[in-house]
């Protein structure tokens, strides 16, 4: 059973600072982040710009349910400036690296597995499928329940690895996030090239057509200190000046 909650951040990086960002959060913010949040990396991506915005980055992090988004939200919040101030250096070199984004709060399926448990396991991936699927208002769980019976029998015999399954919170139940590890480029490509009426995919296909749903399927590449590639939290020894990366 997974009663964490997450944070889901789309990420528009300035120019060709791509780099630089992913090392600023993965090396220097996530040491703090679990250290002072009790907040953990599940993973920080590139998105491969052919399939999706660009030059953007995708963040997810990990809390301890409801009562922890909510202690870090206080521990964000609770200041006149509506900022922590002892993230200010970090804040400000982040200000260089992106110009905004997209948050949301994510609920796990019951049978998501946490970061921990994944990096234990040795999961990873190549390359991620990301896949935001939006259903009509209140249908989200039905959607995750068609995804545990049919989308994994599906899919996973081509090769991508379920990995997590979301609900997004505070939308009425109508939007849901898959991420899928894909071991290699090659399975991906054989992945695809099945994703038409007659293909292996058919069945997952016409299940999300009954249950209304529409699927926007991005690739997303690994920060070189996010969890899944290094098979743990990143600390504060990984981190090397910004001007080096």
């Amino acid at each position: 059973m997974n009663d964490k909650v997450y944070i889901h951040e789309f990420i528009d990086i300035i120019g060709h600072n791509r780099s630089k960002y992913l090392h600023h959060m993965t090396a220097n913010w996530c040491p703090m982040a679990r250290e002072e949040r009790n907040q953990l990396c599940f993973g920080v991506w590139g998105t491969v710009g052919s399939t999706g915005r660009w030059p953007e980055v995708v963040n997810l992090w990990e809390l301890d349910g409801w009562q922890g988004l909510a202690d870090n939200f206080a521990h964000e919040l609770s200041h006149a400036g509506l900022q922590d101030p002892s993230l200010a250096e970090w804040w400000a070199a982040a200000a260089t690296l992106r110009r905004g984004g997209f948050d949301r709060i994510l609920v796990p399926a019951p049978w998501t597995r946490p970061i921990e448990e994944l990096t234990a396991a040795g999961v990873r991936g190549a390359l991620y499928a990301h896949e935001v699927i939006e259903v009509p208002s209140g249908t989200a769980p039905a959607l995750l329940e068609r995804v545990a019976d049919t989308g994994r029998a599906v899919v996973e015999p081509l090769g991508p690895t379920l990995i997590g399954a979301f609900r997004t919170a505070m939308v009425n139940d109508r939007e849901v996030i898959l991420l899928w590890a894909i071991p290699d480029w090659e399975t991906w490509a054989a992945f695809e090239q099945q994703d038409r009426g007659d293909g292996a995919l058919g069945p997952w296909r016409q299940a999300l057509v009954e249950a209304g749903a529409t699927l926007h399927r991005t690739l997303l590449v690994d920060a070189p200190l996010s969890p899944l590639r290094l098979g743990r939290q990143p600390e504060i020894g990984d981190r090397r000046p910004l001007d080096e990366v």
